[in-house]
């Protein structure tokens, strides 16, 4: 690792909450970012938990005649943005991509503006930024279209390991032992782009016209209480008894599950990489998803991937073979191996100081 230089490079977000995706890869590439120099965490919007560890964006002041700023993009926020337009600190990109609007539009209109007025806001800081940073070569694309050059590819700087280290909670590995039948999971915010009814459909399908009865866990934060409610209405009006809408669960309970999932499925139409597809591989498990933005690059040869033009019926039975076929469980699994390998073979940390301290 490089030596500590004494600069101060600290990171920017529009808000700071557990379990956000954004906030710990921050809170991961600020315990990095020490190892090199001071550095802190400003937002504009923290949540009580960590207050203390984020700072309010107001209380930024530079603490070193060098310093650096990394922004984090996510929605809209003028505060945000006028603060960064303002500064006269080196800005640097890193662009986990911003979800299109489009998908919340029928739910929350104000909160659709905002996801759209970050992708604006992400193209008008082009003048500002001296090196963009995307964590995979789907997102460098869509900076590359709003006028960016030379983006810098760097996976997410994580302990791709670190859940999997986590002990299980013994009373949720007991009780889930206790379902006489596959168990499917999938993780992350139960949002529009996510396509939780893509997945409630495939469970239909598998039980109606497949004869089989499987489990899915809808596991993931549910901050749109309007798409909640359409999620539980769609699971009622198919009496889907073997779907379960978990809501947010602390690790112990998440590694529980992953341990106990025969496959780990997502149908999300909008990822800039897919973290939880990661974790799912650490624990040895076979993905099926389908093959929509960054998935595939995240994945590699650790899933069936679904082509994004085919339905829920193909889905259902990709899911089926891969429950019947214990040598295409064991490839895929293999193929997750290879996939870490690969993650770890790319050095992020190293690849994230070398690209920030070149501008400095």
């Amino acid at each position: 690792m490089t030596e500590p230089t004494g600069i101060g490079i600290h990171q920017v977000l529009v808000a700071a909450s557990p379990g956000d995706a954004i906030t710990n890869l921050a809170l991961g590439t600020r315990d990095l970012l020490r190892r090199v120099g001071p550095s802190e965490i400003y937002a504009r919007h923290i949540d009580p938990a960590l207050v203390g560890d984020v700072l309010p964006l107001t209380s930024y002041r530079p603490s070193h005649s060098h310093n650096l700023l990394l922004f984090h993009a996510s929605i809209g926020q003028a505060e945000v943005h006028e603060f960064l337009m303002s500064r006269s600190e080196p800005l640097v990109l890193v662009y986990h991509n911003v979800t299109p609007g489009e998908y919340f539009a029928p739910y929350d209109l104000v909160f659709a503006d905002l996801l759209e007025l970050g992708r604006r806001e992400v193209a008008s800081l082009r003048p500002r930024i001296v090196r963009a940073i995307a964590d995979s070569h789907y997102n460098a694309r869509e900076l590359e279209a709003m006028g960016y050059r030379d983006v810098c590819v760097v996976p997410p700087v994580l302990d791709v390991w670190r859940l999997s280290k986590v002990e299980p909670r013994a009373s949720t590995m007991h009780h889930l032992s206790t379902f006489e039948g596959p168990i499917l999971l999938s993780v992350g915010q139960l949002m529009p782009h996510k396509r939780p009814d893509f997945l409630v459909q495939v469970m239909h399908i598998a039980e109606t016209h497949l004869g089989i009865y499987e489990f899915l866990f809808l596991v993931g934060h549910q901050r749109l209480s309007r798409y909640n409610r359409a999620i539980r209405e769609q699971i009622q009006e198919l009496n889907l008894a073997g779907v379960h809408v978990v809501g947010a669960v602390d690790e112990p309970d998440l590694a529980a599950m992953f341990r106990s999932a025969d496959v780990v499925v997502t149908a999300s139409e909008h990822e800039g990489f897919c973290i939880p597809l990661v974790e799912a591989m650490t624990f040895g498990k076979p993905i099926v998803a389908r093959a929509c933005a960054a998935i595939p690059e995240t994945v590699g040869d650790a899933g069936l991937l679904i082509p994004p033009e085919q339905g829920p019926e193909l889905f259902a039975e990709a899911v089926a073979e891969t429950l019947a076929n214990a040598s295409l469980r064991a490839e895929l699994v293999a193929g997750g191996r290879r996939r870490l390998a690969e993650l770890e073979g790319s050095a992020p940390e190293i690849a994230m100081v070398e690209a920030l301290l070149e501008v400095v």
